[in-house]
């Protein structure tokens, strides 16, 4: 979720009901070296607790004391990110790449978890292919490491973000007697029945929601009113959708200082927005709206999609 979860988002996900929200991962070296793009990320504010700093990198050492760093910014939780798939993460060691190497993940957990008072979370994946789905002796080993909730995407590394995620053994770790730390479920819940099945199937305690946050922050609203109603909330107007989205554009310029990267920084969001699917014939304006730098020219664009397509 790098360059997703920034201050901006996070606020208005607590604001549609997430119960808990999480930083952009922060890299463990660069934190210790300082760099300012990087500790930038580990502002946090009340408004947002309980909020989760995640760190990630691939030596004990550095990783504890970029720990300690954080847990100056008071976070509620600090989270270790075993889970990123991409090259420049994985492929280096770190991330999901820590799944070929098992010991040392675990070494990583215990300097972390031991170099702090925060509580420490993790989450991770399946495993690394298909081959190798560990997820159920190793959740009982990062368990003994002290971590006090995991977090699980159900896919391999191998699988990125493509196929389908596989929740049964998410479940199976959930229903391991032996694990007595909360469980979290995470992949491909984007509709409030997904969120209410998984519940239900696998008795997981929590669902993280990633990619389905894209440009749709009141996801929670949706999914919560659900579980608790059993009925499904009715589908918003596109102008009040697109006013949330403008908002964000708004709160990302004031965040980051500069109009231009305020807007590349929220472009993801308004550019998967669910919002804007399925509209016929809609290629050249996605394209213009994604080409679009200054806000005037985001907004007039958005405004035109309203009139030509909403309701």
């Amino acid at each position: 979720m790098e360059d997703v979860t920034d201050p901006a988002f996070r606020l208005l996900c607590k604001r549609f009901g997430a119960d808990r929200v999480y930083t952009e991962f922060v890299n463990a070296d660069a934190l210790v070296r300082d760099v300012a793009s990087t500790t930038r990320k580990l502002q946090i504010s009340d408004a947002e607790r309980p909020v989760a700093i995640q760190i990630y990198g691939r030596e004990p050492e550095s990783m504890a004391e970029a720990a300690r760093i954080v847990e100056q910014a008071k976070p509620d939780f600090i989270d270790i990110n075993f889970g990123c798939p991409v090259k420049k993460v994985a492929g280096k060691g770190a991330g999901a790449g820590l799944l070929r190497d098992v010991p040392k993940m675990l070494e990583i957990t215990r300097a972390v978890v031991n170099a702090v008072h925060v509580p420490v979370t993790a989450k991770t994946r399946l495993g690394w292919n298909e081959e190798q789905k560990i997820i159920v002796d190793l959740a009982e080993a990062l368990q003994d490491c002290g971590i006090q909730e995991l977090a699980i995407h159900g896919r391999t590394r191998a699988q990125m973000y493509t196929g389908e995620a596989d929740w049964t053994l998410i479940g199976e770790v959930k229903n391991n007697p032996r694990m007595h730390i909360p469980i979290i479920g995470n992949g491909d819940v984007t509709t409030p029945e997904r969120a209410k099945e998984c519940f239900n199937t696998y008795g997981v305690d929590a669902i993280m929601i990633g990619r389905g946050t894209f440009g749709c922050p009141w996801i929670f609203e949706d999914m919560k009113h659900y579980l608790e109603t059993d009925e499904l909330l009715p589908a918003r107007p596109m102008a009040w959708c697109v006013d949330i989205l403008k908002e964000h554009v708004e709160c990302s310029i004031k965040w980051i200082g500069d109009e231009r990267k305020g807007i590349i920084h929220s472009r993801r969001h308004f550019a998967n927005s669910p919002v804007f699917k399925g509209l016929y014939d809609f290629k050249q304006t996605r394209i213009a709206l994604l080409r679009a730098d200054t806000k005037s020219e985001v907004f007039e664009i958005m405004d035109r999609i309203v009139k030509q397509w909403g309701s």
